[in-house]
């Protein structure tokens, strides 16, 4: 069985100074953790946010040995012009370590409004985004889509070697359709693992598939305890946090408790298809979150 598991950058990570900031980082690499993965925001509910490929360039530069990966990039919110050559620059300083996720967003829609983009068109709008955005990065010359993006000639130079792999987030019947159409696998998060399975035979279902094969992943919060309902207290208290929601809403979604009964609860996605998982681990400390994490991934892969 193999699934390459990774972390959330670790929330507190740019309080430490930057000796503190290798070693942490280091630690997480020797523990054998895959990847570290990075939301994408520009102005989230009370304005918080971070860019991901700037903060995914700059933990590349400190720990070599882990991937990199995008979960996922609100694409919208920039000129595919622009994405591309950011991604391309990652690619560049990391290559054969990105990963690209993309999604629509939806949590805030204020933050596509204060971006000066109608949220309604946002769907469309990634459509034509990604696909620019891809086709620019296999090199070749492109014009913009006509609605949202209007240039000629377009190019970006150099190209991504290896090229970068994109998995397309979210789970409405319009994602699964962008994930099959433009996507080397689907993104998931809160879903059931029959829900897993059901989706990426969907996605899967079109007539082609992309170069690498497709890869499909699982985006989750895991509340890290000694038992589950220690668990459930650490992730809960960051998951309302984060998201000004109570918690009753993710719940059946969430993994809780020691690594044996978060693996017990993984193993059915990755049964169903999900070559990798990015998991955000809420504990009573960092050095807890990543033994549990690293656990849990020798679990899966043993």
């Amino acid at each position: 069985m193999s699934v390459a598991v990774g972390l959330s950058v670790p929330w507190d990570l740019w309080d430490l100074d930057a000796a503190s900031r290798r070693e942490r980082l280091g630690s997480i690499a020797d523990s054998g953790i895959d990847h570290l993965f990075s939301a994408d925001h520009v102005s989230f509910h009370d304005g918080s946010g971070m860019d991901a490929p700037v903060l995914l360039a700059a933990l590349g530069g400190i720990e070599p040995r882990l991937d990199l990966h995008a979960g996922v990039l609100l694409l919208a919110l920039r000129h595919p012009m622009v994405a591309a050559r950011q991604i391309a620059t990652l690619a560049q300083t990391a290559p054969g370590r990105v990963s690209i996720g993309v999604g629509v967003g939806g949590e805030d829609r204020h933050e596509f409004a204060v971006c000066g983009i109608d949220p309604a068109t946002r769907g469309r709008r990634t459509d034509a985004a990604l696909s620019i955005v891809r086709s620019l990065l296999a090199g070749d010359t492109v014009d913009g889509d006509g609605e949202f993006y209007d240039f000629q000639g377009g190019v970006i130079r150099p190209t991504p070697d290896p090229p970068i792999p994109f998995l397309v987030g979210g789970r409405s019947d319009a994602a699964l359709e962008r994930a099959g159409r433009f996507g080397d696998g689907w993104l998931a998060a809160w879903c059931s693992s029959t829900r897993f399975r059901e989706a990426v035979d969907l996605v899967e279902g079109r007539d082609r598939t992309p170069e690498g094969g497709w890869r499909h992943a699982l985006q989750l919060w895991v509340g890290v305890g000694s038992h589950r309902a220690e668990g459930r207290a650490h992730v809960a208290a960051g998951m309302e946090r984060f998201y000004k929601i109570p918690f009753e809403r993710f719940e059946k979604y969430t993994p809780t408790g020691n690594a044996e009964q978060i693996a017990e609860f993984l193993r059915p996605y990755v049964d169903a298809g999900a070559t990798t998982l990015n998991l955000t681990p809420c504990g009573a400390d960092r050095d807890v979150e990543y033994e549990t994490i690293a656990e849990v991934r020798s679990l899966l892969t043993s």
